[in-house]
């Protein structure tokens, strides 16, 4: 494997319009803001990540405005002019950076994507390298869409009918209390062998398991992280009274939080957001821990822009990932995109692994001018 040596780290702070907006429990956000960062180095190539944090401490504690000042103070100075011979030397690189974990994640992805092209890999098997060879990535992503909270019953039947009928076969409805039970019903009645399963953002405590035990009749994949978004403990108390499996998002930030989930019975399903657990090569471990430990897995996302898809699209295919990820074609998010090509739902309800080197897409720079003008008109800070 050849090497890399950083030159420039470059930071987008950007903002893209929605297609369709997308409230959860959290609230509504009127763009997809992240910072993309751009790393250039000695051999001529450039790889890009994306730091997909929010404008908002919503989902995770980091906004765009905290994730520029760790990113520019603490993490570039410490990269600017290194060698790395292989991506997953990149946690040593920061390891005096506690916690930003999405910050993180943004330049690391970065790394691997130049360490991919360099040499001349797609970015599915470079992740493939760094495990055992029956791990060969399968060329696809299973995937599924995310419905967020709606203004009633019949608009959500709505726009699942359009998803189911663009190809989607799994459906992740959001829920909080008093948005639930009726719209959960509703919807496996109108979809009774539909792939079904609830996000519930962190939005019940434990006190409301007698409610949550009402899903148990729905038939459902599973239901996404009900309690606090730093709980364990609880979640192994309320797994035991629900036949619906518990997966956990929020609550799992390292390889050591999930080992500690599944000896205390907490989860049976995990879903891993490489920006959530800080890259890349955390991810690796985690999968690993899910592959040994026969727990279902897919991969999260945070409604990234063509650059975070990518690579998460390359990660989805390995297949130790073998639940439909919440990977959504292009469409489903911007018209355009920052990247092309964009990526587009198969009649299998997948997403193709790019062929290209790296994340195999290409940015478009006139376009990222656009966002990065876009977000500097919107907000009092401009990063």
């Amino acid at each position: 494997m050849q090497s890399i040596t950083i030159r420039t780290i470059q930071l987008h702070a950007v903002a893209l319009p929605y297609v369709e907006p997308l409230r959860t429990s959290f609230g509504e956000e009127p763009f997809k803001a992240c910072i993309l960062i751009e790393v250039g180095t000695e051999e001529g190539v450039t790889g890009w990540g994306e730091a997909s944090v929010e404008i908002a401490p919503g989902y995770g504690a980091e906004t765009m405005l905290t994730a520029l000042h760790i990113l520019r103070e603490f993490i570039v100075p410490r990269l600017i002019g290194k060698t790395i011979c292989d991506a997953t030397e990149f946690p040593r690189l920061i390891r005096g950076v506690r916690g930003n974990h999405h910050a993180k994640a943004g330049v690391e992805a970065a790394v691997w994507d130049a360490l991919a092209r360099v040499n001349a890999m797609r970015l599915a098997d470079y992740f493939a390298a760094h495990l055992p060879a029956d791990h060969t990535p399968r060329g696809a992503a299973v995937v599924g869409v995310s419905i967020g909270i709606q203004p009633s019953i019949d608009a959500t039947l709505a726009i699942i009918h359009k998803r189911v009928s663009q190809g989607y076969r799994r459906i992740k409805l959001k829920i909080q209390p008093g948005w639930d039970i009726d719209i959960a019903r509703a919807v496996r009645s109108e979809f009774p062998d539909t792939l079904l399963m609830l996000d519930a953002n962190s939005a019940y405590r434990l006190d409301d398991a007698a409610h949550l035990q009402r899903f148990d009749a729905l038939d459902l994949l599973m239901i996404e992280q009900p309690l606090a978004d730093d709980d364990i403990y609880e979640h192994s108390l309320l797994q035991p009274q629900l036949r619906t499996p518990i997966c956990l998002d929020e609550s799992i930030k390292n390889v050591n939080d999930l080992r500690l989930a599944l000896h205390v019975g907490a989860l049976r399903v995990l879903n891993l957001k490489p920006a959530r657990v800080g890259g890349f090569t955390e991810s690796l471990a985690m999968y690993r821990v899910c592959v040994e430990n026969n727990l279902p897995l897919w991969i999260g996302g945070m409604m990234e822009t063509g650059i975070g898809r990518a690579a998460n699209v390359a990660f989805a295919s390995l297949p130790g990932v073998t639940l439909p990820c919440d990977i959504s074609a292009t469409d489903r998010y911007f018209n355009p995109d920052i990247t092309e090509p964009p990526f587009v739902l198969q009649p299998d309800s997948t997403l193709l692994v790019p062929d290209g080197i790296g994340s195999g897409v290409e940015v478009i720079r006139e376009r990222v001018a656009e966002a990065e003008a876009r977000w500097q008109a919107h907000y009092p800070y401009k990063g």
